[in-house]
Order: structure tokens, then C-alpha cells, then sequence
């Protein structure tokens, strides 16, 4: 991955995730769940040995998350009427079970204390790192949202079947830019070899 891209996608996520940035802290649950991001990070590379292409959906699933009302996880929940299947998102967006079987996994160290909205945050960092972009420290304390919204995924989120400017209007309207939609739409092009060594 080119790095001038690396740092473009890095800056894309620290603005996505800004909502309630001051509430978020990077040790957030450093006592409630010690190992979360090692049980994130062995989860995600699993994932990644199994089908490297699952980096690209997973950081594409984190961004169409917050792309709506956030990042809030809400993306995750079902029902027909939820974000999953909106049209933007049929046959597009994928990595669900990856998300629960992390989710899953954090679960039996640490029951009902961390967020999907965290678990899906953290996997897309950990997604674009071990597939050679850059690092972060992730702000964690987010709170799941409890209501997928279908009618603003499908206003909100750019689709392919936009013309260009509708895509560049439907970013800068959440304050993104051009570089931001060859950024995120170039994330589906991921080198074939997983940075694995990576901690």
C-alpha cells in the first residue's frame, strides 16, 4: 500500500471516529477486558489466513458503520429493515460472521463489557495494519447503537451505481474529500501478502 494512502486512510478513520472523541480513551477497558486487542488481533488474522480479501470487507464494513449515524455498530443488526440490507450494502457489504466469531471470542474472556461498535473499530485498524498500512491507537468506549437505520444507509452511503460527483457530494457531506473516495474505494485493492509478523 502506497504511503501516501496509508496516511490518508489513517486520517479518514481518526475523522469518521471522532463522534464523542472526548469520551473515548485508548485504556478503556484495560481493566474490564485486559486482552481485548490480542484477542481482536488473533481473530482478525485468522480471518486474514483463511481469505485475505476479508481486510478490505472488514474496513469496508467499519466504514459504511460509521458512514451513517456513526460509529455505533449499528451496521451489525439484524432485521430486514436494518443497515445490512440496504442497497448500498446487498452483495457488498461481508465480514459479518468474522465480526461474530470475534465478538465471540471477547465474549468468553469478557462477558458483556465490550462494544461491537469497539470490536468492529478495532478489527478494521487491525485489517488495514496486518495488510501493510499503518497503525493507530484506537479510542475505544463507544456504545452500541440499538436501532439500524435502512432509510439513511440508503441516502447516506455512496453506492456503485452513483455517478462520481454523487459519491464526492455524499463524503464531503460528512466531511471527507476527494482523496478520501479514491482512499476508501482503492481499499479493496489489498496486497496479497498478510503482514502476519506485525504486533
Amino acid at each position: 500500500m502506497h504511503k501516501s494512502c496509508n496516511l490518508q486512510i489513517l486520517s479518514i478513520f481518526m475523522l469518521l471516529c471522532g463522534v464523542a472523541r472526548s469520551q473515548l480513551t485508548a485504556d478503556f477497558y484495560s481493566t474490564s477486558c485486559p486482552n481485548l486487542l490480542t484477542i481482536v488481533r488473533r481473530e482478525v488474522k485468522n480471518a486474514l489466513r483463511n481469505e485475505m480479501r476479508m481486510a478490505a470487507s472488514i474496513l469496508r464494513l467499519h466504514f459504511h458503520d460509521c458512514f451513517v449515524n456513526g460509529c455505533d455498530g449499528s451496521v451489525l443488526l439484524d432485521g430486514s429493515d436494518g443497515e445490512k440490507f440496504a442497497a448500498p450494502n446487498l452483495n457488498s457489504a461481508r465480514g459479518f460472521e468474522v465480526i461474530d466469531a470475534i465478538k465471540s471470542a471477547v465474549e468468553s474472556a469478557c462477558p458483556d463489557v465490550v462494544s461491537c461498535a469497539d470490536i468492529l473499530t478495532i478489527a478494521a485498524r487491525d485489517s488495514v495494519l496486518l495488510s501493510g498500512g499503518p497503525s493507530w491507537n484506537v479510542l475505544l468506549g463507544r456504545r452500541d447503537g440499538l436501532v439500524s437505520n435502512q432509510t439513511g444507509a440508503n441516502l447516506s452511503l455512496p453506492s456503485p451505481f452513483e455517478s462520481l460527483d454523487a459519491i464526492i457530494a455524499k463524503f464531503v457531506a460528512v466531511g471527507l474529500n476527494t482523496t478520501d473516495v479514491v482512499a476508501l474505494s482503492g481499499t479493496s485493492k489489498i496486497p496479497t501478502k498478510v503482514g502476519f509478523d506485525q504486533t
